[in-house]
Formats: structure tokens, sequence, C-alpha cells
């Protein structure tokens, strides 16, 4: 019986000695994650893991808003070259009717000339307004692997200390329902993502 109180005794030794080296250790790291004591001496364990909201990075990220406004100028202009073909095709067609109820073609074969004319000409927009379509889905798709390859870059040498060890991404709350505000690294990301970028343009 004795025999089993020296060993317990000397297990909890050694569980006190480990629990004391760890406390300092965490209190030499200066804010890494891990045990800390809070100003009341209460003992609390932040994990090595971070997040950054998608949705404000990509609201104030200076890269992200100026790729998103050359996606909206090239959509206008392409909106805009397709209104004006399909305004001047439909003036066409108007006065096709107008001469056709007026019996204005010298011949039904001439009439049916425009009209054919008429349809090639629909269907070439047709097919410019899904050129049209493609290409901008293309640059959409070009613009979110430049911001996802350079983020992703920007977060390895953000954390080349390994002072996370899991970065999480997470738009409008749909992934983190609740989390501490020691977590959220978004507005450090931002401005030294924008630092980043702002160096790069001149």
């Amino acid at each position: 019986m004795k025999n089993i109180s020296l060993i317990v005794n000397a297990v909890l030794g050694v569980a006190v000695i480990i629990l004391f080296i760890l406390v300092l250790g965490s209190r030499k790291s200066n804010g890494t994650p891990g045990i800390q004591f809070g100003g009341d001496s209460t003992l609390t364990v932040k994990l090595p893991i971070a997040y950054v909201n998608v949705d404000s990075l990509l609201l104030n990220y200076q890269f992200a808003k100026e790729s998103n406004e050359t996606l909206l100028k090239k959509q206008e202009d392409s909106r805009l070259d397709l209104n004006v073909q399909a305004r001047q095709l439909q003036g066409e067609m108007a006065e096709f009717q107008r001469k056709l109820e007026n019996n204005a073609f010298l011949s039904r074969e001439r009439a049916e000339q425009e009209q054919n004319r008429l349809m090639r000409k629909e269907q070439d927009l047709q097919q410019l307004n899904s050129k049209l379509s493609q290409e901008l889905m293309e640059v959409q798709q070009k613009i979110s692997e430049q911001l996802r390859d350079t983020i992703n870059a920007f977060l390895k040498e953000y954390n080349k200390d390994k002072k996370y060890e899991m970065i999480l991404s997470n738009t409008s709350s749909d992934n983190i329902l609740l989390a501490g505000e020691g977590y959220d690294i978004t507005a450090d990301v931002i401005e030294m993502l924008n630092e980043r970028y702002n160096k790069k343009k001149k």
C-alpha cells in the first residue's frame, strides 16, 4: 500500500513539473497560442488556429477591389455593345415589317432575301452574346485564381513562424458560427496584403 502511494506521489510530482515547464514556456512565447495566464491568474488555452473573413477581405483588399472594378467595366462595355446592336436590329426589323405591310418590296424574292439577312444578323447577335458571356466567365475565373494564389502565397509567408496550425476561411459567418476575437486575423491580413500590393505597384 505504501509503495502505491509513493508511485502516485511521484507521478503527481512529475505532472506538476511538466505543467510548470509548459506555463513558463508559454509566458516566454509572448502571445503565441498555447497555455496562458490571464490578468486574474486564471488559466486560458488558445488553440493555434485562426480565421480570415473572406467577405471583408474582398471588400478591403486593394487588388480584389481593382480586379472587381475591371470585371464590372468589361461587363458594362459588353452589355453596351450588345444593346446598341440589338437596338439597331430591332429598327431594321421594324423597317422590314413596314415595307412588307406596304408592299414596298419589288418582288417576293427581294423580301425573302431581306428576311434571311435579318435572321442571320439575329443569329450573329446571339452568338456574340454567348461569346462575350464566355469571355467574361473566363476573366472572372482568372481573377479568382489570381486572388486565391496571391492570398495563399501571402498566408504561407505570414505563417512562416508556424504560429498557426490551421488558418480557416469564413464567408458571411457560414463556416464559423462563433469564435473569440483573438482568432480573427482578417484586419491584420488585409493591412499586410495592401502594404505588399502597394509596394509591387510602385
